[in-house]
């Protein structure tokens, strides 16, 4: 199985290849959130970055098998969509009644306050426009919540370890409460609350591929692990949420994940104090190796300029791990 890393700058895109000789070319294909899609984002490529469409137009299938949108913001969802207007998936995973975005209506971008208020406002119409994008190629939009557990190919499966049920309940009514508003000013009050709390509603993945197990927890932070059992956190590899900043991760997370390796989906500007010396120290203390999506500016890192970070995983468990192109 292959789980590749995009350099998206801020942002996160992963695309998993795993074989599978009951879909086409043998192998089925799964992308995990698309990075974002503002131009200004990759104006500056000496890092490496790259839109995911245009990785996936050079390098990546031919069809996506499934999409998965961890949660709606900007630098996860936006360019997800524009990955799917190149291909339509067949499924896609998210945290909300399947039909649930037929009732919500495009929202003026223009009454933003910030721009914090802007990504969100775009996220949102992003996501009602790829739910509807991927229903009309003939793709089934899924919800999931903790507790499902779906075979996905032989020897793969993926456990979702959150939001609860409980949560996806708030997130929904925080939503209708929002869509409901009509008073400008309470509106973005409304949309700044439930931009704070769209982290914690991240959907947690933690695939299994032949016992090796990999924890994707989209942009949770430390305080957004409750009701999780520590067996079910253990993982070999961790993908550290909230792109590594001070609330990514503590020790006592760290050590009941206790991950042989560990990626950090950091802007090589280190925008928002993502990858914080503090969470990459603590990370290292409890023996993982550190990988990075981009190439994070810190004098201890020596990231060279990348595309992609791909992770095998073999039968035997080995993880091998290669940034390209290489040098």
């Amino acid at each position: 199985m292959k789980l590749t890393f995009v350099n998206v700058g801020y942002g996160e895109a992963m695309l998993l290849e795993c074989p599978d000789a009951s879909r086409p070319g043998g192998v089925f294909t799964a992308l995990i959130d698309g990075g974002g899609a503002e131009a200004s984002e990759f104006e500056d490529r000496s890092s490496g970055r790259i839109p995911i469409q245009e990785y996936l137009s050079a390098h990546g299938p031919e069809r996506i098998d499934l999409m998965v949108s961890t949660h709606t913001h900007e630098d996860h969802i936006c360019g997800l969509l524009e990955a799917a207007r190149l291909l339509p998936p067949a499924e896609l995973w998210q945290t909300l009644p399947p039909d649930y975005y037929r009732s919500l209506r495009p929202l003026d971008v223009s009454a933003a306050q910030n721009p914090s208020q802007s990504k969100f406002l775009r996220a949102l119409n992003d996501y009602i426009t790829l739910c509807s994008l991927t229903e009309a190629h003939g793709g089934t939009v899924r919800a999931l919540h903790a507790g499902d557990s779906i075979p996905l190919c032989p020897g793969l499966c993926a456990e979702v370890l959150a939001p609860s049920a409980a949560d996806c309940a708030a997130l929904e009514q925080q939503t209708s409460e929002l869509y409901a508003e009509t008073d400008p000013a309470a509106f973005l009050q409304k949309l700044s609350a439930l931009d704070a709390r769209m982290n914690n509603y991240s959907l947690i993945l933690r695939l299994d591929y032949q016992g090796t197990r990999i924890l994707l927890p989209g942009d949770t932070n430390r305080a957004g692990y409750g009701g999780i059992a520590d067996t079910e956190l253990r993982a070999d590899l961790f993908k550290v949420g909230h792109h590594g900043q001070i609330d990514g991760a503590d020790r006592a997370l760290a050590d009941k994940i206790h991950p042989s390796a560990v990626v950090c989906c950091a802007s090589s500007d280190r925008r928002y104090n993502s990858a914080h010396p503090d969470t990459l120290h603590l990370l290292e203390a409890c023996g993982a190796r550190l990988y990075f999506s981009d190439c994070p500016c810190l004098p201890e890192l020596h990231t060279p300029p990348h595309e992609a970070l791909v992770f095998t995983v073999g039968r035997d468990g080995v993880l091998d791990a290669r940034y390209l192109p290489e040098a």
